[in-house]
């Protein structure tokens, strides 16, 4: 449940459990709605779409096939089934702020889930094999009772503790800090660039929107994420063209889809970013999935 605020605000997300019950599970569908917000419960997150974006506290990036997601308490983010184009499947895990109560501080069996939900604050992505595990694991929880759910979460809980294939997503809290502080101007913005990454985003018309200067408006974007807005929105645009090269589209159909107007840039900034230049990105993925 949400409060009634302006969309462009970072929304609190009110959410409630039946009775008896220490975690909600559920499958939300929200792809229409630009719905950047936070709660004080973790949240494990699961969704196999074609081609989505993750955007957890300051980290922005995209996924294809599935993704699957362990975030902390008040660590804002944006629902990853945002803009999905085509049919997709989402499987959201909610705890309870005193989930396990004290069991989780003071029973040593527990200490690597203890571990986990320390990192979870940053916001931690799942690959390879334990992201195919703990997938299996979320489809069948749905036809347990509460107790074999519960354990199953526990069982969930300690394979994604004992995993090293890991991304954390933000490398510090500040941005969480600051994200909660100021909680009117970075939806706006993040909204707007989602929505115009592919044309010219004009810092002019952003600043206006957020109702600060556009001097003014460079300093606090290049406070909040540590680049400037004209650096954010080309990785941002890598980000998009790197999902597009993942679903077999050319380098040029690419280029030009993302709002770059010449490949040549469009080459070197992609090898200037993620190291390897798009063809090269686009062959290895697919060496990579057909295994």
């Amino acid at each position: 449940m949400l409060n009634n605020g302006n969309m462009n605000e970072i929304q609190l997300e009110k959410v409630e459990f039946e009775p008896g019950k220490s975690f909600k599970l559920f499958s939300p569908r929200l792809r229409n709605t630009f719905l950047w917000h936070y709660h004080p419960e973790f949240e494990l997150v699961y969704v196999e779409a074609d081609a989505g974006i993750r955007h957890v506290g300051a980290h922005i990036s995209t996924y294809t096939q599935s993704d699957l997601v362990f975030i902390g308490g008040n660590l804002p983010h944006l629902n990853f089934d945002y803009r999905l184009r085509s049919d997709y499947h989402q499987i959201v895990i909610q705890l309870r702020t005193d989930f396990l109560g004290t069991a989780l501080a003071l029973a040593p069996e527990l200490s690597l889930i203890k571990q986990l939900f320390k990192t979870a604050e940053y916001g931690i992505a799942f690959s390879g094999e334990t992201k195919q595990m703990v997938s299996e694991k979320l489809k069948q929880l749905a036809d347990l009772d509460s107790l074999a759910q519960l354990l199953e979460l526990i069982n969930i809980l300690q394979l994604l503790a004992g995993s090293t294939e890991t991304e954390r997503l933000n490398s510090d809290l500040t941005s969480r800090d600051f994200i909660l502080k100021d909680k009117i101007r970075m939806g706006a913005i993040y909204e707007y660039i989602d929505a115009n990454f592919h044309k010219k985003p004009d810092v002019n018309l952003v600043a206006h929107k957020v109702n600060l200067t556009t001097p003014a408006f460079c300093r606090y974007f290049k406070r909040q994420t540590n680049i400037t807005f004209t650096e954010f929105v080309n990785q941002y645009r890598i980000e998009r063209a790197k999902n597009l090269l993942m679903q077999n589209h050319n380098v040029s159909e690419t280029c030009y889809a993302v709002g770059f107007e010449s490949i040549s840039y469009f080459n070197k900034l992609f090898k200037q970013i993620t190291g390897e230049n798009p063809s090269d990105f686009r062959r290895n993925w697919y060496v990579k999935s057909s295994h």
